[in-house]
This record gives C-alpha cells, sequence and structure tokens, in this order.
C-alpha cells in the first residue's frame, strides 16, 4: 500500500520524505490556508521535494473553469495530480482530463456508486473519506470494502483507491487489510505507525545490557 501524507506542511513533507516510505502528498484549499503560503509556491515546493503524485485542488464548481484551473496547475511540475470533486462537472472534468494523461484525484467521495461513476470517468485515484463517514454514523471501512469488491469485479478498471479522512492507525491497519491501493494520513498519524510500547521497552532493554559491557561500535 502507498503512502501519502496530507499536508502542505513543507518540514513535514521533508521528515517523512527522508525516510524514503513517502509515495505521494495531498493537499486541498483548507491546508494551504492553514500554510499561510502561496497556493502555487508551496505546491511548486511540494513537487519538488515528492517524486510521487501530489494533488493539487481546483476551486471552481463548473466544467469550464475547472479545466482553466487544471491547466495552470499541471504547468507547476508533471507529477501534479488535479484534484476535482465527485459531482458531475468534476466527473466531466476527469474524463476530459485523464484522456490526455493527466492524474486526477476525485476527491470527496462517500458512496459506492460515487467511486463506481469516478472509474467509468478515468480517476486516476478516487478519494473516498472513511473518518467522516464515521463520523455521521456510517461505517467508513464499509464502504472501502464495497468499493474494492466492486473494482476486482471489473479488471479494465484502473482507478486506485485512495483512503481519506484517516483519522488512526486502525484505520491504515484496515484499509490495508481490505486491499486499498493508497492511504493518505495527517503527519501524526504515519509517525504514529512507528510506535509501540513494546518497540520502545525492548530498546530500553538492550541499551541497559549493552551499557553494561562498557563497549562503543566504531564510528570511524
Amino acid at each position: 500500500m502507498k503512502f501519502f501524507v496530507d499536508t502542505a506542511d513543507i518540514a513535514d513533507i521533508r521528515e517523512l520524505a527522508d525516510t524514503g516510505l513517502l509515495d505521494g502528498v495531498t493537499t486541498n484549499p483548507s491546508l494551504i490556508a492553514k500554510s499561510g503560503r502561496d497556493f502555487m509556491e508551496v505546491t511548486k515546493e511540494i513537487c519538488d521535494i515528492v517524486d510521487g503524485p501530489v494533488s493539487a485542488e481546483v476551486v471552481a464548481l463548473d466544467h469550464e473553469t475547472m479545466m482553466k484551473e487544471a491547466e495552470t496547475l499541471r504547468r507547476i511540475a508533471d507529477n501534479v495530480c488535479i484534484k476535482v470533486p465527485l459531482t458531475i462537472d468534476g466527473l466531466k472534468t476527469c474524463k476530459k482530463l485523464t484522456s490526455d494523461g493527466t492524474m486526477v484525484n476525485v476527491t470527496l467521495c462517500f458512496s459506492a456508486n460515487q467511486a463506481l461513476l469516478a472509474a467509468k470517468a478515468g480517476a486516476t485515484f478516487v478519494s473516498p473519506f472513511v473518518g467522516r463517514h464515521d463520523d455521521n454514523g456510517f461505517d467508513g471501512m464499509a464502504l472501502i470494502r464495497d468499493i474494492r469488491l466492486i473494482y476486482d469485479n471489473y479488471p479494465g478498471f484502473t482507478t486506485e483507491i485512495l483512503v481519506a479522512s484517516i483519522r488512526n492507525p486502525v484505520h491504515v491497519l484496515e484499509s490495508a487489510r481490505i486491499g486499498a491501493d493508497v492511504a493518505t494520513m495527517p503527519p501524526a498519524v504515519i509517525k504514529g505507525l512507528f510506535k509501540h510500547v513494546l518497540t520502545d521497552k525492548g530498546i530500553e532493554g538492550f541499551l541497559k545490557d549493552w551499557e553494561k559491557t562498557g563497549q562503543s561500535i566504531p564510528t570511524a
């Protein structure tokens, strides 16, 4: 499963990219606003740090303006993935863009039927929001299972399931068990995947035992 980080914070992106485990980045207007920086500038900087897809979202709601915004965004870098909402105009834009080779992430997916439409529109990624789904009394992971089943039923579909609105490591685990292609998460959730109390205790015990030997490992 690919790991994307959901942020526009350059320091966090650099830190995670340095691990070699980061496959891409997702942003949205809210994250860009939180960064307090110019949209085009911060997107270009992210694209320079990460080789994989960097989702940059249009803000228009009509097809014609979406296409104009997409044209501006895809000039930023070759790894820009245009992010569009799951609406009729959004899917119309998706079809047009993917037909000429542009990556498209269809976002704000909340039903398997919507995911089916995104696949038919040729989306590179579809982003079902599991956390927001859970918040409203639905089962976010059931949605991922349904989408996975539908996509597997039709091998001609190439759309990848990009699980979004991930709130905790359990969401990541369940997404991987179901077979989602990508998980995009806040930096804190990715860092939380490294942690386990027994790992910490094990390191502490090994170091105490090593100190007793009075030895050191040469570093030069």
